[in-house]
């Protein structure tokens, strides 16, 4: 078994332990990136990555209120963590 399958397996069996743990976590780091590219936008705003930070983290939201299924709120959770620590990594380079 691989981690994802390993990782699909226990989010569909405690998913209801889940859903709101992933809630505050990608929203915490979500807000860390939001963070970053306002404090980064003195000259100019980086309009589309604060949107794409933004839509990322609806999506998952979205999933979760809508009842999806586990696997894609599973597979929206994984991306909008990828998208947001890929936005703090290049702040966080623009900073430096």
């Amino acid at each position: 078994m691989t981690l994802y399958n390993k990782g699909l397996f226990d989010f569909k069996e405690h998913l209801t332990l889940y859903v709101p743990l992933s809630i505050i976590f990608q929203s915490c780091i979500g807000s860390i990136a939001a963070m970053l590219i306002l404090m980064n936008s003195s000259d100019t705003f980086h309009f589309l990555d604060l949107t794409m930070v933004v839509i990322f983290a609806m999506a998952y939201n979205g999933s979760l209120y809508a009842q999806m299924k586990p696997k894609v709120i599973f597979n929206l959770l994984i991306v909008t963590v990828l998208v947001h620590i890929t936005f703090i990594v290049i702040n966080l380079l623009r900073m430096a």
